[in-house]
This record gives structure tokens, C-alpha cells and sequence, in this order.
């Protein structure tokens, strides 16, 4: 069965990034002149999806009108080089591909948002992808997913080596066999304390599920934060279905944390070939190198 389907959980309050998003989404922060949720909308059309749903809150309206609205390129005032800006913008999804909206009443999870989309996924396997992880690479991480994505019974989750002293913030995996960067998962385990870690590989914002992981995220108790833990839906399935861990290429930014959200602003700044070159010289001056 061919993949389609991915899925954004966006509904999450942003708390983190308070007051910045107390009105606005944290995923409509921009990374230099784009927003985060741009980045992963692109890189899910890259690799081949069309059919794209975001699990938001009533509240947040931002992203529907990013990706919904069209702008006006027949105004009066506008010159050529306008109207092709505004043009561009309003073709962010193409023709072929679509977005559809559910919400998600209550932030009681990873695995409650992802269920709140099962409506729309029906039987067939999906995607989902984290806004937060925004990731630097040649090829797009989820469609270096779906080039490894073989048997629609099985689910590939993407991970990268962390220090062991960072596992608080990861789900952690165990693998007991290793084939390049594809390797068979053992089991996972959501923050767990550094010395509880089994391995240095942690979670990254990047799934291909087989969609009986729906059944299993129904059938949890809530997790680790009183909520509905995706990794709990996921150890669960290991013992029926074959779940990979994906090690993929490429540097990924946690722009869910301040500091990373600034690095990753730094970092697509330099690579700007309009301003790059003079932000370096800027950066170079202010810290005397």
C-alpha cells in the first residue's frame, strides 16, 4: 500500500516558548523567513505524501491560514517582483496534495494526537512528523524513511546518538540487530534516567507506522506525564510487529528548546545566499575571530 498519509500533531501549547506563543502557534515561529511547520510540510511532499492532517487546537487558526489562504496578487500597487512572491506563497501545496484539519480538545499526549487523526487514516499505514525537529539534510529524513519502508505490517522510527546524560528528554531504544543505519528495534523506553538508558540512541520527530499501532495507542493507560505516551503504544506493538530504528543523515535542530531554535536561525542564516556572507563577517567582528 502506498504512502499518502502524514500526520502533524500541532495542537501542543508551546509553553516553553511563552509569551511568544501565547498567541501564536510554536510551530508558525519562522526559521529564518519560514515557519517550522513549513519545513516539515515540504519535507513531507518531498517524499511523496499528499495527504497531509494536522491534529491542532480550535484556538490555533495560524497554520490553517498559512497553508489555506491565498494572497491577493492582483492588487494595483504591486510590482512584478511582488506579485511573483505572492504567487510562490500561494502555491505551498501543490494542486495534487491537501490538507485536512481534526483537533485535539485537550494536550493529553503524543498518542492521544495521532489517535485524533484515525478518522482520516483509516486502514492504511502513515507518517508523522514533529515540527519541533527540524533537520538539515541532503535528502529529506522521512523520505530516507521511505526508501527503507518495505512491509506495510512493520514501522520505522528515526533516531540519532545522544548523550547518555540527555535521555531525560528522549524516549530511548534498544536494538538487537544492526544493518547500516536500519536496525531491529528491542525496546523503548520514554525519559528514562541516564543510568536506566539501554542504549545512546534516542527518538527523533520522524515515524512510518503500520496502522495497527492505532489499536495499541487505544489500549494504553496514560504514560509519563499523565498522558497518552506514544513510546508506550509503540513497546507495546514490538512483541506483534517488526518496529526499525532509522539512523538518519543529517543535523538535526531541537527548536522545541530556546537555545536550539536559536542555533538552527544561526545556522540557515549562513547558508542565506542573499545575507549570509555578511552575517558571517557580523558574527566574526562581535565574537573577535
Amino acid at each position: 500500500m502506498k504512502l499518502s498519509k502524514v500526520v502533524f500533531p500541532v495542537a501542543g501549547l508551546g509553553s516553553r516558548f511563552f509569551p511568544a506563543t501565547k498567541a501564536t502557534s510554536k510551530e508558525m515561529l519562522p526559521i529564518v523567513d519560514k515557519p517550522l511547520i513549513q519545513y516539515a510540510v515540504e519535507e513531507a511532499l518531498d517524499a511523496g505524501f499528499t495527504e497531509l492532517i494536522f491534529v491542532t487546537a480550535k484556538s490555533k487558526i495560524g497554520i490553517r491560514e498559512h497553508f489555506d489562504s491565498n494572497l491577493n496578487t492582483e492588487l494595483s500597487n504591486l510590482t512584478e517582483e511582488k506579485k511573483e512572491l505572492l504567487s510562490k506563497m500561494n502555491e505551498i501545496i501543490p494542486k495534487e496534495a491537501s490538507c485536512k484539519y481534526v483537533f485535539q480538545e485537550e494536550p493529553l499526549g503524543l498518542g492521544h494526537a495521532i489517535l485524533q487523526a484515525k478518522p482520516i487514516i483509516n486502514d492504511e499505514p502513515f507518517a508523522v512528523i514533529l515540527a519541533d525537529d527540524l533537520i538539515d539534510s541532503k535528502t529529506g529524513t522521512l523520505k530516507q524513511m521511505v526508501e527503507q519502508y518495505k512491509d506495510n505490517n512493520s514501522s520505522i522510527i528515526s533516531v540519532q546518538k545522544i548523550d547518555k546524560a540527555s535521555s531525560i528528554h528522549y524516549g530511548m531504544v534498544s536494538i538487537s540487530q544492526e544493518s547500516s543505519n536500519k536496525m531491529k528495534l528491542t525496546d523503548i523506553i520514554e525519559k528514562p534516567l541516564p543510568e536506566n538508558s539501554p542504549s545512546n540512541l534516542g527518538v527523533v520527530g520522524r515515524y512510518i507506522f503500520c496502522n495497527q499501532i492505532l489499536k495499541f495507542l487505544e489500549n494504553i493507560s496514560f504514560g509519563t506525564g499523565n498522558e497518552i505516551q506514544l513510546t508506550d503504544g509503540i513497546k507495546l506493538m514490538l512483541s506483534t510487529h517488526p518496529v526499525y530504528a532509522y539512523e538518519f543523515e543529517g543535523t538535526r535542530y531541537d527548536c522545541g528548546d530556546k537555545l536550539g531554535f536559536i542555533k538552527a536561525n544561526i545556522e540557515y542564516a549562513l547558508k542565506n545566499e542573499i545575507f549570509g556572507d555578511e552575517l558571517e563577517a557580523y558574527l566574526r567582528s562581535r565574537l573577535k575571530i
